[in-house]
């Protein structure tokens, strides 16, 4: 068992990366190396207890990611959110649903089953807190105002994605001016985009700001938050997985041209975008505090394995372990990001962060 901290900060704690269960032996000894709690994903409970096996102490905070299919709207699916939250009450602290298009297209229906799903979590001791994600791209103001219809619902609250609402809103400021066109289609950086990166530029900010908005309305409600934090930007190639955000808060777009004499731009939020969410956040929280995950993918670049090379001895190849070093290596870097944007944001000089 651990008490919640005022203040959690996670990592993404799965392989990701082809290879044996030595992987999660190295991500176990560079999470205790980096005092950072393990969000986790997990398709059934026996799927999460084995996860749990590598868990990086019996105190870190563990978040689950529930199936991307579940729907609260669906009666089959919070039978298999209660299925978790009563077989890993006390294990873990919190549980990450996505939303739902219904949110807006049947809003009464899908407050009516987040009033069944509270009342059933409420018999649960210890019972996890069940965050609904910002994921599917509704409209912000929308996601915010159904957490301002269930204020009295103490096991729901929000997870707020700054990354997806920013690259949402970056899309539709970018259309609303170039007749519907969408900004990420330009990332192939065709002989337009020089023309064109004032107005892109000006659409990322309005992404930003969005996601600001949203975490000044949502945290005002002083419920306990969840945030997922990764960067983005519309022209980003950098996922393996085609999607234009997932990534630290250090990283550069590179350009194939000159733009204000560089070859490159920031992306959405950066360290002091960072800053600026952390703040309105910690500023804003509730008594039950606020968790940050970061949710930031591999790159697949490599980074020599140093103290943790024992674990791969029976390895002729190392790349993907080095390959998960190097994604260890990220998520650290920008944990310690984190946990310096929490402090300078904290009116308390020695905050309670794990």
């Amino acid at each position: 068992m651990f008490a919640q901290p005022k203040v959690t900060t996670l990592g993404l704690f799965e392989k990701r990366i082809e290879g044996d269960d030595n992987l999660m032996l190295l991500a176990r000894q560079r999470f205790q190396q980096a005092g950072m709690g393990a969000e986790m994903h997990a398709v059934t409970p026996e799927e999460l207890d084995q996860l749990l096996s590598f868990r990086p102490s019996e105190e870190t905070p563990v978040i689950l990611h529930l199936p991307r299919d579940f729907n609260l709207a669906e009666e089959v699916s919070r039978m298999g959110i209660l299925d978790f939250a009563t077989r890993f009450a006390g294990r873990i602290s919190g549980m990450v649903l996505h939303d739902h298009a219904a949110l807006t297209t049947a809003p009464a229906e899908y407050v009516e089953a987040a009033w069944k799903m509270d009342d059933q979590l409420e018999k649960i001791n210890q019972c996890p807190l069940l965050f609904v994600e910002y994921a599917v791209g509704v409209e912000p103001a929308a996601f915010a105002g159904f957490f301002a219809s269930i204020p009295d619902l103490d096991r729901i609250s929000a997870c707020i994605d700054i990354s997806h609402i920013g690259i949402r809103q970056a899309r539709a400021a970018y259309a609303l001016s170039h007749g519907g066109e969408d900004v990420c289609a330009l990332k192939s950086q065709g002989t337009r985009l020089p023309q064109l990166m004032t107005d892109v530029e000006a659409a990322v900010n309005a992404g930003a700001t969005a996601a600001l908005d949203a975490v000044e309305a949502i945290s005002a409600l002083k419920k306990p938050v969840h945030f997922h934090l990764h960067d983005g930007h519309p022209l980003s190639t950098a996922s393996p997985f085609g999607v234009s955000d997932h990534l630290g808060f250090q990283a550069e777009i590179p350009l194939n041209f000159e733009y204000r004499g560089r070859r490159a731009v920031a992306p959405m939020f950066g360290p002091e975008g960072l800053a600026k969410v952390v703040s309105r956040a910690v500023q804003s929280m509730a008594p039950r505090g606020v968790s940050f995950t970061l949710e930031i993918h591999p790159t697949f670049e490599r980074l020599s394995l140093g103290d943790a090379a024992p674990l791969f001895g029976h390895w002729a190849d190392k790349t993907n372990a080095e390959q998960m070093n190097h994604w260890l290596g990220v998520l650290i870097q920008n944990h310690e990001l984190l946990q310096h944007a929490i402090k300078a944001a904290s009116l308390d000089p020695n905050p309670v962060v794990f």
